[in-house]
């Protein structure tokens, strides 16, 4: 018997609902960069997208264990000589809370191609309500 192999335009497609509340940012992270990779199906191939859209709602009530609230940071860099900008999780979850879902979502997939249009397919918003009720999204229930 042969390995099945999913060709691209095999691959058929659903759209998650992630609640973020109250959940903790690396296990919720977890399992949506599962969802977005495809790993939750029979049919996964390394090489290929099969992947489903993510939708993740209240990302700002997202929380953290320890004192990381306070002390972990996020780092970026301008591009310039000394450019190497700083920002805390405090103040990050205040401004963007969508960005601090992302960034640990990204960092745990892929970082090439494949990874770059996995993560096309993750959606975050602030609060309860999203724009993509007509996809008819299934709701995900995370754990922990």
């Amino acid at each position: 018997m042969r390995t099945y192999m999913a060709k691209p335009e095999e691959v058929q497609r659903k759209w998650y609902l992630v609640d973020a509340q109250d959940k903790t940012l690396g296990r919720l992270a977890t399992e949506v960069a599962r969802i977005l990779r495809g790993k939750h199906k029979p049919t996964f191939t390394p090489h290929i997208d099969t992947g489903d859209h993510v939708i993740v709602v209240n990302a700002e009530k997202v929380k953290v264990t320890g004192n990381k609230f306070e002390d972990k940071k996020y780092y970026r860099h301008t591009g310039y000589p000394g450019g190497l900008k700083t920002t805390s999780f405090a103040a990050l979850i205040r401004s963007k809370p969508e960005r601090v879902i992302e960034k640990a979502v990204w960092g745990m997939i892929p970082h090439n191609r494949l990874g770059r249009s996995v993560i096309k397919k993750l959606r975050v918003y602030r609060g309860p309500n999203h724009p993509h009720t007509g996809q008819n999204p299934e709701k995900w229930e995370i754990t922990g």
